[in-house]
């Protein structure tokens, strides 16, 4: 649902505001730029997950409900249009039209049979990358933090809309509120979803119960990142701390 190239004013993170807005969740629609194409991702009661090619050819969009492929055609800077198709048949068109002032996105989706569906988005989050603002080398900032581990992360983009984590535990994931697996970590799995282009929450699971929230968020500069966790250890004693991290 986006049109393609580096300056696509509809990067960016939406949020449903039409009537199926009183979902909660609500639908949350993270679009991000990708070398040759954008990564769209929508999160809530409905969901997919595809990356569509800014050469106007069909992509495989698989794992989707009702389609596995996706065509992406530009019509003009505030309107494009995604063509869905099952196995080479189109199922389903959608029209974005993005408002003059950038903050409004209306999808309308045409199906044979049916009755035009039209849903609203309202932008939540800006056209920054969403891992621009977290990409690099981050070093504990022992002035402002009280435990003081010395921790060093890397942070680096994966080059498919995710990022690849490396620090006493690392991970490669993507933000689209999967699991992804963590090496050296006393937990299984981490989850990654976009609040804003400067705040990320990670929620990690052992044994499939959810054992720790993490909230990373940026500063408007890009020189500090404040991680803010909340868990469980394996003794039940219930974990709480706030570390800071400068570039």
């Amino acid at each position: 649902m986006a049109q393609p190239g580096p300056t696509d004013p509809r990067i960016g993170v939406w949020t449903l505001v039409s009537a199926q807005s009183s979902l909660d969740p609500p639908n949350r629609l993270f679009i991000t730029h990708l070398h040759g194409g954008v990564h769209v991702v929508m999160s809530g009661e409905t969901h997919f997950d595809f990356t569509a090619s800014r050469n106007g050819h069909d992509s495989p969009a698989p794992g989707n409900l009702g389609f596995n492929q996706i065509d992406l055609h530009k019509i003009d800077k505030h309107l494009a249009e995604v063509t869905e198709k099952k196995d080479g048949a189109v199922v389903a068109t959608v029209r974005d039209q993005l408002s003059k002032d950038g903050k409004e996105l209306t999808a309308t989706t045409t199906t044979a049979g049916h009755a035009d569906k039209i849903t609203v988005w309202t932008r939540t989050g800006g056209a920054k990358l969403a891992t621009d603002p977290f990409v690099g080398e981050w070093k504990q900032d022992l002035g402002k933090t009280r435990l003081r581990q010395g921790l060093v992360l890397k942070i680096e983009a994966d080059g498919s809309g995710g990022v690849r984590f490396m620090g006493d535990y690392s991970y490669t994931a993507r933000f689209d509120g999967k699991p992804y697996d963590l090496q050296n970590s006393r937990n299984d799995t981490v989850t990654l979803e976009i609040v804003d282009p400067h705040t990320v929450d990670a929620s990690y699971q052992r044994d499939g119960q959810v054992t720790q929230k993490d909230r990373w968020v940026v500063s408007a500069d890009g020189q500090q990142m404040t991680l803010s966790t909340t868990g469980t250890l394996e003794t039940g004693q219930r974990l709480t701390e706030k570390l800071v991290f400068k570039k």
